[in-house]
């Protein structure tokens, strides 16, 4: 270890109630007297099914406890988990979440977030989308750089949306729990209602019916229980806003139905089309995700390739293994697959293990309303599906909450054999070759994710259901990819000296290569300095630091020969007892070489010395120092970035770019959560200091905790006043202008922002520049950055340059946004970032805020090229990741003007 979107909700399960006996080989036979269990039922088995035995619910929230342990199986040996089966009373029902009804091509299943609920789950209203961009503002499309003609993964919508939808509220007398039954109910008078969608409350329909009144009614076709259906017009919907939109993202779903795809989590997936890669025992399903949104003039359907990795084992093979390998095979099955996500075939629905149980086994039993049934019965029944080992235990996985909002039981069993592996293990992703394989795979270069775009539009072109489903709703989709203008920003200067006239970036924003001509642009001279290594590797330590000493004097960077201290062994208590020794001689920094990456010792090393004590430390692992083919000078590039790195550290900058803007302070935010307890979160700032264009900047950071677990902060604004101090500690006086980049924002969490954080810091500002005498408005501009979009451009086929600026046809017409490609990439497409500003009293215009940003992108010092973001915004990552991670706990103030976190 060197430094160096929503699914619609699901239908609703009824439930039945049940005892369970054991029959399990693991607890030494078959037991019993056990309390009961509760299991729920599949749809078809229970009012509203269709079809398979009848069961009927005899308790509306039944609940299982737990058997008390066996002597070969005692509470304390259960991994703790938030439903772990030692809590007293849990609900579990027989997981069978029902399959999506099939209603014709006019009905379309939920829609989700009603206003009102008189029955069955309750959804959060709709959030209206915020807008920060006023009818007056000033045009928000630059005109600085290269004109281009670009491509995205968008299709529009060729038929414009003009036909009205009108809204009303839907209640069932008597009162009907089952979002399923309701649907059933309502499509019973399709003919008269023609397309629509249905909620369990809300019916949008694309047709105004006869009155605004109306009193329809059903009949259950199984139990002939008689219903009324009480309706009522709420509103007209205009097709632009959130609920129209909603609405379309549903018919566009619906239409996808024809093209045989699977919903695994949110997205579809063709399981068809799978890549097996039989070496490493995995296998890839194609899918998409889509959207449909109001854009600048258009309704655009954005679509992006995904891909689902799914493991070629069951849960059930693990537990073999684990019976193999392992005497406690049960703990070693618990930590196997606990906290997976599994797929079940039969229903096509993913879950997250939260426990296992041995006394339950499929063998066991519950009551239903015909008898008592077993599991083995229950699935081939249901299912046709023969359970080979009847004697294995049950996985356990608590019900979303949205799930148990709607009267879901609060957890459920699974069927090991049944449940399929998804996702990576931490071993997986740590083995590069595997990576790699499946990178040749996920990895799609642009004229491959192209070439698949227009295959997915083919086929949703030619689908006979999708048809359907676009002619009754009169839609119509462009079959070729949105073509939209772009413009490419001049390259940047790099500059290692004040003197020097710089250096292009180049086309692929690359200069490593220059620094084996130039000096850095300030350096710290590194005179008192120590080197920890485990006696075994004192001679690559030997070899690396002279490879050090090589690269430093060519770019003018003073470091005198270290103290190296030899350790016994490469434990992390002989690591801090050595540090406390070293300590106490006031070193300028401390290097340390470890054998491999086990985060505890890097946790050890890191706790020590940025929270007890305040200095910098460079870990290296033995495996990065030591030379390929025993050829010393293949580390010269390693080297190279490590003393660009440790001149930061202490205080150095390598390089700058011209920012033609004094007293300027630059911000940076993110948010990581602590990963020991998934409770707290800790907010990163890092903020970088120009009084002028010629001086050496400055850096400030600062951590603080947050408990609530969410990635919003309520001490940016006090953060940035010690930030605001520290700039007049430097220079005398307060910046004249701050751009602010806030990371870790999801579009749901924008009027939050808006409303708390922006308000309150402008707040704050303006009080501090009052009292400096400063009378006029601070200059504040507040950057939302998000990477995780789905959004993709291409350049005739090709990936386009860094310093691609696109701010018209695919960004939002309520927002000042843009979006930026900074990076180049040598394998798949590159992904741009998305920029919104929500605040701006600059006066800066829209080009100027473009070319800062893309500067900003110049300035991570960890890597010579662009990142993905603005370098206030990875330096803001890097500190939260290690806080988050590693320290799990505040650093020491001492560090806040240094980059020891890099």
């Amino acid at each position: 270890m060197a430094d160096g979107r929503r699914e619609p909700p699901p239908y609703g399960r009824d439930r039945i109630r049940g005892s369970l006996g054991s029959n399990s080989p693991y607890e030494g036979g078959r037991g019993g007297g056990h309390p009961s269990m509760r299991g729920g039922y599949p749809p078809h088995g229970g009012p509203g099914g269709g079809g398979g035995a009848s069961y009927q619910t005899q308790e509306r929230r039944p609940t299982w406890r737990n058997p008390s342990p066996g002597p070969s199986e005692s509470r304390d040996a259960v991994p703790s988990t938030s439903a772990a089966v030692s809590t007293p009373a849990f609900s579990t029902n027989v997981h069978e979440p029902p399959p999506q009804p099939q209603p014709s091509s006019s009905g379309l299943g939920n829609i989700g977030r009603p206003l009102h609920r008189a029955a069955g789950p309750r959804r959060r209203p709709l959030a209206d989308t915020l807008r920060t961009r006023g009818p007056d503002a000033p045009s928000k499309h630059g005109t600085t750089g290269q004109p281009l003609q670009l491509q995205s993964n968008y299709f529009k919508l060729l038929k414009r949306v003009d036909w009205t939808l009108y809204h009303y509220q839907v209640e069932m007398v008597p009162p009907c729990a089952s979002p399923r039954l309701m649907q059933s109910l309502v499509n019973e008078h399709k003919k008269l209602l023609g397309g629509f969608v249905f909620d369990g409350v809300q019916l949008f329909t694309a047709c105004k019916l006869s009155n605004d009144e109306l009193v329809l009614h059903s009949q259950h076709d199984r139990t002939g229980d008689k219903y009324e259906l009480h309706i009522q017009r709420v509103a007209v919907v205009d097709m632009t806003d959130e609920t129209g939109i909603q609405v379309l993202n549903l018919i566009l779903r619906r239409a996808m139905n024809g093209l045989n795809l699977q919903l695994v989590g949110r997205n579809l997936y063709d399981a068809a089309a799978k890549i097996p890669i039989r070496e490493y025992h995995i296998e890839l399903w194609p899918g998409y995700i889509t959207s449909i949104r109001q854009h600048e003039n258009e309704v655009l359907v954005c679509c992006e390739i995904a891909h689902k990795t799914m493991r070629m084992q069951t849960c059930y093979d693990i537990l073999r293994e684990c019976q193999r390998h392992d005497r406690n095979f049960k703990d070693a099955f618990r930590r196997a697959v606990i906290g997976c996500v599994v797929l079940t075939g039969y229903n096509n629905k993913t879950y997250t293990i939260h426990d296992v149980t041995f006394e339950t086994t499929p063998e066991s039993t519950f009551d239903t309303k015909n008898g008592k049934i077993s599991f083995l019965d229950y699935y081939k029944n249901k299912y046709n599906l023969r359970i080979r080992d009847s004697y294995q235990p049950m996985l356990l996985s608590r019900a979303k909450k949205k799930d148990t909002r709607s009267g879901d039981s609060e957890l459920m069993a699974l069927v090991p054999e049944l449940c399929q592996m998804t996702g990576l293990t931490d071993s997986m992703r740590s083995d590069f070759k595997m990576m790699r394989a499946m990178a040749d795979h996920t990895r799609l270069n642009p004229d491959r994710r192209i070439e698949r775009l227009e295959t997915f539009n083919r086929r949703l072109q030619t689908s006979p259901e999708s048809q359907e489903v676009f002619k009754v709703w009169q839609m119509e989709l462009d079959r070729r990819l949105v073509e939209l203008p772009g413009r490419l920003l001049p390259q940047e200067m790099i500059f290692f000296s004040t003197t020097s006239n710089g250096v292009q970036a180049g086309e692929n924003a690359d200069w490593t290569a220059h620094f084996r001509d130039n000096p850095m642009f300030a350096t710290v001279r590194l005179s008192r300095w120590y080197l920890i290594v485990p006696s075994r590797c004192q001679r690559e330590a030997g070899d690396f630091l002279n490879c050090m000493i090589t690269a430093a004097r060519g770019m003018r960077f003073e470091i005198s020969n270290c103290e190296m201290v030899p350790m016994p062994d490469d434990s992390p208590g002989t690591y801090i007892r050595t540090l406390d020794a070293i300590i106490n001689r006031d070193p300028q920094m401390i290097m340390c070489v470890v054998s491999n990456s086990k985060s505890d010792r890097y946790t050890a090393i890191k706790k020590k010395c940025c929270v007890e004590r305040a200095i910098p430390t460079q870990i290296m692992v033995q495996k990065t120092i030591t030379p390929k083919s025993g050829n010393v000078r293949t580390l010269m590039s390693v080297a190279t970035k490590v003393v660009i790195q440790m001149n930061c550290k202490l205080g150095g900058v390598p390089w700058k770019v011209k920012i033609p803007l004094n007293g300027l302070m630059t911000i940076g935010f993110d948010v990581c959560h602590d990963s020991k307890d998934k409770s707290k979160s800790f907010g990163a700032m890092v903020a970088t200091l120009d009084h002028d264009n010629r001086g050496t900047p400055k850096f400030f950071s600062t951590v603080s905790h947050h408990s609530s677990g969410e990635e919003i902060s309520n001490y940016l604004p006090l953060n940035t006043v010690k930030a605001l101090n520290e700039y007049r500690r430097e220079f005398g006086e307060l910046p004249k202008r701050i751009i602010f980049y806030r990371d870790g924002v999801s579009d749901g969490q924008l009027q939050y922002i808006y409303d708390h954080e922006v308000r309150s810091l402008v707040e704050k500002l303006g009080q501090i520049y009052k009292s400096a005498g400063i009378e006029q408005d601070v200059l504040l501009t507040f950057f939302i950055v998000n990477k995780r979009i789905n959004t993709r451009f291409f350049d005739h086929r090709l990936n386009p340059r860094p310093g691609t600026v696109v701010d018209n046809v695919v960004t939002l017409p309520q927002r000042t946004d843009f979006y930026l490609v900074s990076q180049s990439v040598k394998q798949g497409t590159v992904s741009p970032t998305a920029y919104n500003v929500i605040y701006d009293t600059s006066g800066l215009k829209i080009d100027h805020l473009q070319m800062l940003s893309y500067k900003q992108c110049h300035l991570y010092y960890n890597w010579s090229g662009t990142t993905r973001v603005p370098a206030v915004c990875q330096y803001a990552h890097k500190l939260s990741f290690l806080v988050g991670q590693y320290l799990h706990q505040t650093p020491s103030n001492m560090l806040e003007k240094k980059l020891y976190f890099l």
